[in-house]
């Protein structure tokens, strides 16, 4: 069993620290044992990996949430480095994975393996595969560790039924740069109903997490409204475990999407 890990073993741990959440994470959980299982590591010391990953996470700490202590120099290197770069990150992690395992991706240059996401789907070839799996490897990505932070709750409603929840772009993915599409603080964990609305500026979250009802709903004669949408008019959201909404993002959804796309 090696002792010392290495930059790449630390990469696939802190791509899995982002996708589960922290306090359910444990030596039997699932994604744990099979990252453990690629690597050929305890599935005790991914755990304590992924703890290690924890004490340097300011959400964590300002939720009196404290990782481990013995930490490495490597450790802080490595979250250093990919810290706000989920992108690479990600499919950094794919990359390390697909050569562990000895699999590869069917639309990716064999100079440069990944492992496969669908290997049903015909993608073209040459620059475009490139792109197709980033694209897919970040979407992914983000979409894991958003629901992840918010434990797969929505955040206006409470709602717990993980398969109706969508990790919803705050700032629009069209409007996006590559990284801003990956990075889950660009995230909000909705219902579908709710991500709909959110999406078309009937609602909105400010930078300090109260809810916004747009005018258009509150104008709207259904007593429907009043069970769906404007019981939660002024509440805050429930913040998540990590990741938590950068105010940047907030402000650009409250003030070039809210009570304007509805309208289009």
């Amino acid at each position: 069993m090696p002792n010392n890990w290495t930059r790449e073993e630390e990469i696939v741990v802190l791509d899995l620290y982002c996708k589960i959440p922290f306090q359910k994470s444990s030596k039997n959980h699932s994604e744990v044992i099979k990252i453990a299982n690629i690597l050929g590591r305890t599935p005790s010391a991914v755990n304590m990996k992924i703890g290690n990953f924890g004490s340097f996470d300011e959400s964590l700490k300002k939720q009196g949430i404290v990782g481990l202590t013995n930490v490495s120099r490597l450790d802080k290197e490595i979250w250093d480095e990919f810290n706000d770069r989920w992108d690479e990150l990600s499919l950094l992690s794919e990359q390390i994975i697909a050569q562990r395992t000895g699999k590869s991706m069917p639309y990716i240059d064999t100079t440069n393996p990944l492992q496969a996401l669908d290997s049903t789907i015909d993608i073209p070839l040459g620059k475009e595969r490139v792109a197709t799996v980033k694209q897919r490897v970040n979407q992914a990505f983000f979409r894991k560790a958003v629901l992840a932070s918010y434990n797969s709750t929505c955040c206006i409603t409470g709602l717990t039924i993980a398969d109706l929840m969508i990790a919803s772009h705050i700032k629009p993915w069209r409007d996006c740069t590559e990284a801003e599409r990956t990075n889950p603080r660009n995230g909000l964990c909705l219902n579908a109903l709710h991500d709909k609305a959110f999406d078309r500026g009937l609602l909105t979250v400010t930078p300090d997490g109260k809810i916004h009802i747009s005018q258009s709903i509150k104008m709207t004669p259904n007593k429907t409204l009043q069970e769906y949408f404007l019981r939660y008019d002024n509440e805050n959201i429930r913040f998540p475990e990590k990741f938590m909404p950068d105010k940047i993002f907030l402000e650009y959804h409250n003030d070039m999407i809210f009570e304007k796309r509805s309208y289009q």
